[in-house]
């Protein structure tokens, strides 16, 4: 399907929790965030609904976030039922790797794809300054496991503040030659004030062939990062919801003041 600038919506984001077993520092803020209540976090079956609608409105491509999305129980099984509806061509996930270790297997075998791992820095002290308290072999012991699944290609996201050239930005990208693996460098976003720079090595920011919706953990349909408007799947139904997000897809986001990076997957 089309939206009103001819672009073809054939992505869709799936944020299945707003729960994150980091802190990181441009992500949350210190005192830390109000948690969903659990009757308004979609349901796989409600989630699945979306994806079939989805699909018969021409999405091919899905990406599981968060929050974090393994804190999630089950979320293997939800990955499965993704991996089973015809017409999804390409199913990823965005992950912080912390779990990834004890996961990475399981949902290989389940139909993932393949995997996005945040990194910011092979600093283990600063690791843990930027993630207040994350552990950096952890997430390097998911990285490992994801190759060894078999998840083809792991690709690494590396936020920065002004270029893939500054210190901890350039660690990552060295250790992604020698590994073999590909990375992207994302500039830091600002939400509120709609500051926001194409990510160097992938295809975000780049307003023009923009091809995605996000569906939020709590059910709306956003279809665009920057921007405030949503559309509820179980006011309107999967289908109404999608529709209306496409048709009302702004050229060009300007900014958002009703959601965070730690509930929209970024």
């Amino acid at each position: 399907m089309y939206d009103s600038f001819n672009r073809e919506i054939n992505y869709l984001r799936i944020s299945v929790t707003d729960r994150c077993n980091l802190r990181c520092r441009y992500c949350m803020p210190p005192e830390g965030i109000a948690l969903l209540d659990h009757r308004d976090i979609l349901s796989y079956d409600e989630i699945m609904e979306v994806v079939h609608a989805g699909v018969g409105l021409g999405i091919k491509k899905v990406r599981v976030t968060g929050g974090e999305p393994l804190v999630r129980r089950g979320l293997a099984s939800l990955i499965r039922m993704i991996a089973g509806v015809e017409g999804i061509s390409d199913l990823s996930m965005t992950t912080n790797g912390q779990l990834l270790e004890l996961y990475a297997g399981e949902l290989k075998e389940a139909g993932l794809q393949r995997v996005n791992i945040s990194l910011d820095t092979l600093d283990p002290d600063h690791y843990r300054e930027l993630t207040r308290g994350g552990n950096l072999d952890d997430t390097l012991r998911g990285i490992r496991a994801a190759i060894q699944a078999g998840l083809h290609p792991v690709k690494l996201n590396c936020v920065i503040r002004q270029s893939a050239s500054e210190p901890d930005a350039a660690q990552v990208g060295a250790f992604a030659r020698e590994h073999g693996l590909e990375v992207r460098f994302i500039h830091r976003m600002d939400l509120e004030t709609g500051y926001f720079r194409p990510v160097e090595g992938g295809e975000g920011g780049h307003c023009h062939i923009c091809n995605r919706l996000r569906l939020t953990s709590n059910g709306l349909v956003k279809p665009c990062l920057f921007s405030d408007i949503g559309y509820s799947v179980r006011e309107l139904g999967a289908i109404e919801a999608l529709k209306r997000a496409i048709f009302n897809k702004p050229n060009c986001g300007d900014f958002s003041t009703n959601h965070q990076f730690y509930n929209i997957g970024g």
